[in-house]
Order: C-alpha cells, then sequence, then structure tokens
C-alpha cells in the first residue's frame, strides 16, 4: 500500500462526513496521523479502525473550541502539516419566502458564521501551529485547503447564504496565501460541483438526474474520493498557492 503521507499530521474539519470523510479516509490509508474536527465523530463502518484517527468533538465557529483543538494536536503530535476544511451546511433560503417576509438575519449570519469564519478560524489557528515546524528544503512549513463551491461563482436560486459564504472563501484564498508565504505556508480552495456524498444520494432520484444533465462531461455525480485526490494533489504539488480549482465535470449552474 502506498503510504507516501506517512506522518503526515492533517487535520480534517468536517471530517465525519461527505467530502471531509473521504479526505479522511484517503490520507489514513496513505499513511497519514489524521485529526478530525466535527460536531459528532465519524462512522465509517468498519473500513478505518478506530485507532487510526483521532476526534475532537469541535464547533469550528467557536474561537475556544479551535484554540483547544490545535492546542491538542500540538501536544500530541508536536508538528501540523496539512489543514482541510471541510465543515459547512448548506440550507436552501430565499432572500423573501412565498409570503414576502424577508430571510431571518440570523439564519444569513448562521451559514456564514459556520462555512466562512468557521474555515477562517481553523485556518488561522492551524496556521500558527504550522509556522512552528522546521521548513523543509524548500521552506514549506504548511498546507491549508479551504472548500469553496461551484455556487460561489453560479449561486442557484435559494443560495444567498450558501454562495456568499463559499464566495468568501474564494476571495480568501490570495489574501491568506500571501499573508502566510513568510511562514512557508500554502493557502488554496477547492470548488466542488455536484459530488455524490450521502446527503445527496438521498435526494429523490429526479432531483439527482436534473443535476448530472447540467455536467459536461463525464455525466454523473462526482466521487467524494476525487475531491480527496484533488487535495492529495494539491498537498503534493508545491507549486499550487493562492489557488481556487473547480471540480465539476465542466458544469455552469442555471438560476435553478
Amino acid at each position: 500500500m502506498n503510504k507516501r503521507f506517512a506522518e503526515t499530521v492533517v487535520l480534517i474539519s468536517g471530517g465525519s462526513s461527505g467530502l471531509g470523510m473521504a479526505c479522511a479516509q484517503a490520507f489514513i490509508e496513505a499513511g497519514a496521523r489524521v485529526v478530525i474536527l466535527d460536531l459528532q465523530p465519524p462512522s465509517f463502518d468498519g473500513q478505518v479502525a478506530e485507532d487510526s484517527y483521532h476526534f475532537y468533538a469541535t464547533d469550528v465557529s467557536a474561537s475556544e473550541d479551535v484554540e483547544a483543538a490545535i492546542d491538542a494536536i500540538g501536544k500530541q503530535f508536536g508538528r501540523l502539516d496539512l489543514c482541510i476544511n471541510c465543515a459547512g451546511i448548506a440550507p436552501a433560503i430565499r432572500v423573501l419566502d412565498k409570503a414576502g417576509q424577508p430571510l431571518p438575519l440570523d439564519a444569513f449570519a448562521r451559514v456564514i458564521n459556520i462555512n466562512l469564519v468557521g474555515s477562517f478560524n481553523v485556518a488561522r489557528c492551524a496556521a500558527a501551529l504550522m509556522a512552528n515546524n522546521t521548513p523543509d528544503e524548500e521552506g514549506q512549513r504548511g498546507v491549508i485547503i479551504n472548500t469553496a463551491s461551484v455556487a460561489a461563482f453560479e449561486g442557484q436560486m435559494g443560495q444567498s447564504a450558501y454562495a456568499a459564504s463559499k464566495g468568501g472563501i474564494v476571495s480568501l484564498t490570495l489574501p491568506m496565501a500571501r499573508d502566510l508565504a513568510a511562514s512557508g505556508i500554502r493557502v488554496n480552495a477547492i470548488a466542488p460541483g455536484v459530488m455524490g456524498t450521502a446527503m445527496m444520494r438521498a435526494m429523490p432520484e429526479k432531483v439527482q438526474q436534473s443535476l448530472v444533465e447540467k455536467v459536461q462531461f463525464p455525466h454523473r455525480l462526482g466521487d467524494p474520493k476525487e475531491f480527496a485526490q484533488l487535495a492529495m494533489h494539491i498537498a503534493d504539488n508545491r507549486y499550487i498557492n493562492g489557488e481556487v480549482i473547480r471540480i465539476d465535470g465542466g458544469i455552469r449552474m442555471p438560476s435553478k
């Protein structure tokens, strides 16, 4: 088995489900020491041994939760090499409902707080721990990968909050990469399209098919493993920095 990430310490927020879980499984199989931050522990259904990862119950939008988790990682491993932020929510909420009532501000703020502020919260703390690493031969100390979405570019009806949060991730990528360059930390983002997560697979077949029809090629939902493969490539490829990479089969989302 290829252990190309042997001894690498990898932090994955939202690693208990969906794209985060796919990343966790891929990096565990590649020999990494994986730490998962999420509200609930993962269920790998026997595919991954319980002693092959570490879990910290964490609200990514709470500074004290994340700071405590990063402190624990530092004490346990003495380093952090890679941070992948996958924690997020995607409610469908319109600016005005059918009765003409405006979207409650706290509902909008909750999406921004988890998806955007939460990602920044984890990234800022992860960067502080990475900055203490001994640099490698090229001066690299760590890598941060945030999760955006095609909704950042083509947000659909009902996605004002979600698209705004993911657009923030896109806009954050380059300035964060510039801020952390002096510390030898690369920062990139992945913008997935319609991925075949458990949540997506639970949708009616008609809904799934309507989305697949908008994918140029191949005509299917994305496999979460493909997201994980891209994360691995970004971690490996030293010259990818300050970049947002779409992984979406060429889809361009319509208004609804």
